[in-house]
């Protein structure tokens, strides 16, 4: 039997599904793709998803994960996506092959990038590495940077083998293939060597010749940079890095909800925490200054051949 009571039912539903359907056509789409998978670097924007940071400010993030890192900052120049999660270094080499790209926020602030070797090694300073064997992922920028931390210890690359390992850094480490490995992030290779029972050390870049720099930014294309969604995007992160610095055991329980059976392991947990005091805490924010520097360095290394001007490739956001 239709009740008054049964009428009012069906009005609250009804108006509820329509507020949905509303909602969904005022949410604004925004394409973010990641570096690489899902991992603690990419933690402010899963905490946001989780915790509906950006339904409130009606936008829909669309996170794409790629099956070539390399392809994000080049679909993110073709206008393919609002962002693309790069790397200060990746973004020198992009703006030399003439990318149209600007960094338009930061994720994680500092260097990830290491050199590791086995705690047990009887490798204890970098001028121990002599005639011995380096392992690498990726030729080019770690090259550069080995080659800079080598040189405060009077070495060159040629004191040294280098070997291609791809990217099994530890196990080459593990099998005795090579003696360190240049490339390895300090907050996931020395947790998974812990894990692991094999321990590491590692000698960090900035601390050897090496320029600070930032390791995960945000780039789009020019065109794009002062978007409004963008804006309301980084706002976001903010107030999601906040709230991970302000309760990192509650939000790591928000942030492996997100995929529990990828995310939820005692790696993610273990590099959480390193992790947590690199995260930029003002998106927006960088130093000019330090970006010229990191350029000189990418010219000196060979890297780059002309030094980019940072006001043409640093977003600069409206107050």
């Amino acid at each position: 039997m239709f009740t008054l009571r049964t009428h009012i039912r069906h009005r609250i539903l009804l108006g509820l599904i329509l507020s949905l359907l509303a909602f969904s056509a005022r949410a604004e789409k925004i394409t973010v793709l990641l570096d690489w998978f899902i991992n603690p670097d990419h933690a402010p924007i899963i905490v946001a998803e989780t915790r509906g940071l950006f339904d409130a400010a009606g936008l829909e993030v669309i996170l794409v994960e790629p099956a070539d890192p390399s392809l994000p900052p080049k679909l993110a120049a073709a206008k393919r996506a609002d962002l693309a999660v790069s790397y200060q270094p990746s973004l020198m080499v992009d703006l030399e092959n003439q990318l149209p790209l600007v960094r338009v926020g930061t994720l994680v602030h500092s260097p990830l990038n290491s050199l590791v070797v086995l705690a047990d090694s009887d490798i204890q300073q970098i001028a121990d590495l002599r005639g011995k064997t380096v392992g690498f992922s990726v030729g080019g920028f770690e090259d550069a940077v080995l080659g800079a931390m080598l040189e405060t210890h009077d070495l060159t690359l040629t004191d040294v083998n280098l070997v291609n390992v791809n990217f099994a850094l530890s196990p080459a480490l593990y099998s005795g293939q090579v003696d360190a490995v240049i490339g390895a992030f300090r907050n996931f290779e020395l947790n998974q060597m812990e894990l692991d029972g094999r321990p590491g050390r590692a000698f960090l870049p900035e601390e050897h010749g090496v320029p600070h720099y930032e390791e995960l930014i945000f780039v789009a294309h020019p065109d794009l940079a002062s978007a409004p969604k963008i804006q309301r995007f980084l706002d976001i992160l903010d107030q999601a890095t906040a709230m991970i610095l302000g309760d990192p055991a509650g939000t790591y329980r928000d942030f492996v909800a997100f995929k529990p059976l990828d995310l939820d392991n005692p790696l993610n947990q273990a590099a959480w925490i390193d992790t947590l005091p690199k995260l930029a805490t003002q998106t927006r924010e960088t130093d000019a200054k330090q970006w010229d520097r990191f350029a000189e360095f990418m010219q000196k290394r060979g890297l780059i051949s002309t030094l980019p001007d940072s006001s043409s490739y640093l977003y600069l956001h409206p107050k």
